[in-house]
C-alpha cells in the first residue's frame, strides 16, 4: 500500500487506539516506556534482506531492575511506511500496528523471537 494513504496525523491516531487495546499487564509497562513513530528506520538499524517494522531499545524487564538514575529512557519505535508497505488495504494497517506494537512490548517484556511467533506477535 502507498504511504500517502494514512497520512502521518491518522498514523499516529491509529498508534492511540493500538496503546488504548494493550492488556493491563502490557499497557502498565508501556506507560513507563516512550512510544515513537518514525517514517522509516535507518539503513544501519535494519539487517540486509529484511523489513523492520518496529524497534524495542532498552534493557528488557527481565534484566533491568531499578533503572540508573540518568540512564536513557527504553523506547519502541514504530516505522509508519514499512508498516502501510506490508498492508494490502487501509483497514489492514490498525490490526497491523496493534501486532507490531505487541511484538515490540513482548520484546519489553523479555520476550524472543521465537516466543513471540508462538504467541501470534510477529
Amino acid at each position: 500500500m502507498r504511504p500517502d494513504a494514512v497520512p502521518p496525523d491518522d498514523f499516529d491516531e491509529l498508534v492511540r487506539r493500538a496503546l488504548d487495546q494493550l492488556p493491563d499487564e502490557a499497557a502498565a509497562l508501556v506507560a513507563h516506556i516512550a512510544v515513537v513513530v518514525r517514517e522509516e528506520p535507518e539503513p544501519d538499524e535494519v539487517e540486509p534482506g529484511t523489513l523492520l517494522l518496529g524497534q524495542f531499545r532498552g534493557i528488557a524487564r527481565t534484566v533491568a531492575g531499578d533503572r540508573v538514575p540518568g540512564s536513557l529512557p527504553d523506547v519502541i519505535t514504530l516505522f509508519r511506511v514499512p508498516i502501510l508497505r506490508v498492508c494490502r488495504s487501509v483497514d489492514e494497517v490498525a490490526p497491523r500496528v496493534l501486532k507490531v506494537l505487541g511484538h515490540e512490548v513482548g520484546h519489553a517484556l523479555g520476550l524472543s523471537e521465537g516466543q513471540l511467533r508462538a504467541y501470534g506477535w510477529y
